[in-house]
Protein backbone atom coordinates (compact mmCIF):
# COMPACT_ATOMS: atom_id res chain seq x y z
CA UNK A 1 0.00 0.00 0.00
CA UNK A 2 1.13 3.36 -1.00
CA UNK A 3 0.58 6.14 1.18
CA UNK A 4 1.21 9.79 -0.32
CA UNK A 5 3.90 12.15 1.17
CA UNK A 6 1.51 15.12 1.00
CA UNK A 7 -2.06 15.58 1.40
CA UNK A 8 -4.38 18.16 -0.25
CA UNK A 9 -6.50 19.85 2.83
CA UNK A 10 -10.25 20.78 2.23
CA UNK A 11 -10.10 23.25 5.07
CA UNK A 12 -9.60 26.92 3.69
CA UNK A 13 -6.50 28.99 4.97
CA UNK A 14 -6.93 30.94 7.46
CA UNK A 15 -8.11 34.75 6.62
CA UNK A 16 -5.97 37.10 8.14
CA UNK A 17 -7.66 38.96 11.02
CA UNK A 18 -7.93 42.54 11.99
CA UNK A 19 -4.63 43.87 12.96
CA UNK A 20 -5.27 44.08 17.05
CA UNK A 21 -3.40 47.16 19.10
CA UNK A 22 -0.32 46.26 21.01
CA UNK A 23 -1.31 45.83 24.49
CA UNK A 24 0.82 48.08 26.61
CA UNK A 25 1.53 47.30 30.78
CA UNK A 26 1.64 50.02 32.55
CA UNK A 27 4.07 50.10 35.26
CA UNK A 28 1.52 49.70 38.19
CA UNK A 29 -0.08 46.40 36.40
CA UNK A 30 3.78 45.17 35.96
CA UNK A 31 4.59 45.76 39.98
CA UNK A 32 1.79 44.44 41.02
CA UNK A 33 2.36 41.22 39.03
CA UNK A 34 5.86 41.23 39.90
CA UNK A 35 5.21 41.39 43.58
CA UNK A 36 1.82 38.87 43.24
CA UNK A 37 5.05 36.55 41.37
CA UNK A 38 7.18 36.87 44.35
CA UNK A 39 4.54 36.86 47.02
CA UNK A 40 3.79 33.34 44.82
CA UNK A 41 7.08 31.98 45.42
CA UNK A 42 7.10 33.14 48.79
CA UNK A 43 4.15 30.61 49.52
CA UNK A 44 5.78 27.70 47.22
CA UNK A 45 8.67 27.92 49.52
CA UNK A 46 6.62 27.91 52.65
CA UNK A 47 4.30 25.10 51.62
CA UNK A 48 7.67 22.90 51.08
CA UNK A 49 8.48 23.56 54.64
CA UNK A 50 5.88 22.20 56.35
CA UNK A 51 6.37 19.41 53.52
CA UNK A 52 9.53 19.13 54.97
CA UNK A 53 9.01 19.22 58.46
CA UNK A 54 6.36 16.39 57.96
CA UNK A 55 7.99 14.41 55.71
CA UNK A 56 11.58 14.67 56.74
CA UNK A 57 13.19 13.62 53.71
CA UNK A 58 16.17 14.43 52.33
CA UNK A 59 14.49 14.92 49.29
CA UNK A 60 12.24 17.60 50.51
CA UNK A 61 14.57 19.53 52.33
CA UNK A 62 16.34 20.39 49.38
CA UNK A 63 13.83 21.38 47.45
CA UNK A 64 13.17 23.71 50.58
CA UNK A 65 16.88 24.59 50.30
CA UNK A 66 16.33 25.66 46.73
CA UNK A 67 13.02 27.48 46.99
CA UNK A 68 14.49 29.21 49.78
CA UNK A 69 17.30 30.59 47.88
CA UNK A 70 15.35 31.57 45.09
CA UNK A 71 13.16 33.78 47.14
CA UNK A 72 16.23 35.26 48.72
CA UNK A 73 17.26 36.04 45.10
CA UNK A 74 14.16 37.58 44.30
CA UNK A 75 14.38 40.02 47.47
CA UNK A 76 17.43 41.16 46.19
CA UNK A 77 16.89 45.33 45.70
CA UNK A 78 16.48 45.63 41.56
CA UNK A 79 18.41 47.92 39.42
CA UNK A 80 17.30 50.22 37.12
CA UNK A 81 14.85 50.11 35.67
CA UNK A 82 13.34 47.00 37.43
CA UNK A 83 12.69 49.08 40.66
CA UNK A 84 9.21 48.34 39.97
CA UNK A 85 9.24 44.74 39.29
CA UNK A 86 10.34 44.13 42.94
CA UNK A 87 8.78 43.51 46.66
CA UNK A 88 8.57 47.54 48.56
CA UNK A 89 11.78 47.49 50.79
CA UNK A 90 10.31 47.22 54.00
CA UNK A 91 8.54 43.64 52.92
CA UNK A 92 11.82 42.60 51.50
CA UNK A 93 13.66 43.55 54.45
CA UNK A 94 10.40 40.99 56.61
CA UNK A 95 11.14 38.45 54.00
CA UNK A 96 14.93 38.28 54.03
CA UNK A 97 14.46 37.53 57.74
CA UNK A 98 12.02 35.20 57.03
CA UNK A 99 14.34 33.40 54.71
CA UNK A 100 17.22 33.51 57.40
CA UNK A 101 14.23 31.80 59.46
CA UNK A 102 13.87 28.94 57.26
CA UNK A 103 17.36 28.41 56.57
CA UNK A 104 18.33 27.61 60.17
CA UNK A 105 14.99 25.71 60.88
CA UNK A 106 16.53 23.54 57.27
CA UNK A 107 19.48 23.53 59.63
CA UNK A 108 17.51 21.78 61.95
CA UNK A 109 15.56 19.55 59.92
CA UNK A 110 18.99 18.15 58.89
CA UNK A 111 20.07 17.48 61.66
CA UNK A 112 17.41 15.60 62.87
CA UNK A 113 17.43 13.71 59.66
CA UNK A 114 21.24 12.67 59.54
Amino acid sequence: MFMPLATSSTIPAAKPESRRSATTLSPTFGSAYSVAEINAYIAIRDELLAEAEELRTPAKIASTVLANDFVLGCLQPARPPYEAQCLPEEDAIRERKRCETVRNRIAQLRDNVA
